[in-house]
């Protein structure tokens, strides 16, 4: 039974300017994680003043242990100061991304990885006690409230990038942090 409680995790939001760039990420997969280091250097060069940067999490089950990683992540944000736990919790996969995948997503050293592995492996590199807030229920509405809003604006891939509410597939993770910053202007 999961706990109960009223703390809901933070959202995962920086800056707090007019141009608005929501970001979907699947945080086990390669190609996110490259983008995902982009983007404070991004908010950093175009100003807070300037955009604002929204963070979804966005499962792909092809990714097999998504789910429990963005559960993980969710879980941090549900700590104290927890945009910024979510992100060292989100930077902590990417690093050590190997862990906590499938080689060819089907195979490898992590055939018999149980979820409570995953969870602990993250509370050994984020130095955050994970175990309590993954099992909340507002980390399951989070869960939720994310995929949902993915769906609503037909996200099917990841990274992909929505700008001031409209998807734009100019943004790829290849690509750096002053093309990112040219299609904000």
């Amino acid at each position: 039974m999961p706990a109960q409680e009223t703390h809901k995790p933070a959202e995962l939001i920086w800056g707090h300017g007019p141009k608005k760039l929501e970001v979907f990420l699947e945080p086990t997969c390669p190609f996110c994680v490259r983008a995902s280091r982009k983007l404070m250097p991004l908010l950093a060069h175009v100003g807070e003043e300037a955009m604002t940067l929204h963070i979804y999490l966005h499962s792909q089950p092809w990714h097999l242990f998504s789910g429990v990683v963005t559960r993980c992540i969710l879980a941090a944000a549900a700590l104290p100061e927890g945009r910024d736990k979510a992100w060292q919790t989100l930077r902590s996969v990417g690093d050590h991304r190997e862990e906590f995948e499938f080689a060819h997503h089907y195979e490898g050293a992590n055939m018999h990885t149980t979820p409570e592995e995953l969870l602990e492996r993250l509370e050994v590199y984020t130095r955050l006690n994970l175990a309590v807030p993954f099992r909340l229920a507002s980390v399951t509405e989070a869960i939720k409230a994310h995929t949902r809003y993915a769906r609503h604006n037909k996200i099917h891939v990841s990274p992909s990038f929505m700008l001031n509410g409209t998807l734009d597939e100019r943004f790829q993770s290849g690509q750096s942090v002053e093309e990112w910053a040219a299609f904000l202007k």
